[in-house]
């Protein structure tokens, strides 16, 4: 994540925190609301903008950078052998989507196979990890950064992939819960690039929308997955028949 995108992040967090909506921001700005939710999703923000939105938040703009470089300071990334570690050991995968997700002990008890006495063992290992602190009474407190993410090619994204071709695509997308887009064109690798920064933007809110459901009981949410991709790709059937 870009640092201009951990400050809207942070911004947007301190926010919330202090029960402030788009709509507050739109009166300080004196903007409609839709300019202000293009205006975050955009992240394109003037410096005496994003200082008018510090002070609806209770804070400084150096207070704000101050906040954000904390949150930086979380971990971004495991090792290749950590990883290797949860993609060899499916009830540990399981438990580190769980928190991920913001499920609770009682949470992954109550909805996988894995007794209480597994669960313990495993959330001990993410706290050997740094991924959780676990705290007394198996309370779990993530200590992972807004912009985590795993190992491109890495052990858990190539599990994920597996699961991906053998699985998710078994649907015909036609549910009401359920979409599928598929888009091919011509264009320059600037336009791709642009393409993949918009992705990047998609990807945090959906981090950022998953983190406003946390409060809500768990019977309330399911699993969702969203898959985003671009590359310079072409059928291998049209390739055959491309002139050299």
């Amino acid at each position: 994540m870009a640092q201009s995108a951990a400050l809207v992040h942070t911004l947007k967090k301190q926010l919330k925190a202090q029960g402030k909506t788009y709509a507050d921001v739109a009166r300080v700005l004196d903007l409609s609301e839709a300019s202000v939710k293009r205006l975050f999703s955009e992240q394109n923000f003037t410096l005496q903008r994003l200082e008018t939105i510090s002070q609806l938040a209770g804070l400084e703009l150096s207070d704000l950078v101050q906040r954000m470089a904390k949150d930086q300071q979380r971990l971004t990334q495991l090792t290749r052998d950590q990883e290797q570690e949860i993609a060899s050991d499916l009830e540990l995968l399981i438990v580190v989507i769980s928190v991920i997700n913001g499920f609770s002990y009682q949470d992954i008890i109550s909805q996988y196979q894995i007794s209480e006495h597994q669960c313990i063992q495993k959330l001990a290992k993410l706290d050997r990890l740094k991924l959780i602190e676990l705290q007394p009474n198996n309370r779990i407190k993530l200590l992972i950064a807004p912009n985590f993410n795993w190992l491109p090619n890495g052990p858990i994204q190539q599990f994920f992939q597996q699961k991906v071709e053998q699985d998710f695509f078994q649907s015909r997308f036609d549910k009401q819960n359920e979409k599928l887009i598929v888009l091919n064109g011509v264009m320059t690798p600037d336009t791709n690039l642009a393409l993949q920064k918009k992705m990047e933007r998609l990807a945090e809110e959906f981090n950022n929308l998953m983190q406003e459901d946390a409060p809500l009981a768990m019977n309330r949410k399911y699993g969702n997955t969203m898959v985003l991709a671009i590359r310079q790709w072409q059928y291998s059937l049209f390739k055959s028949y491309r002139k050299d």
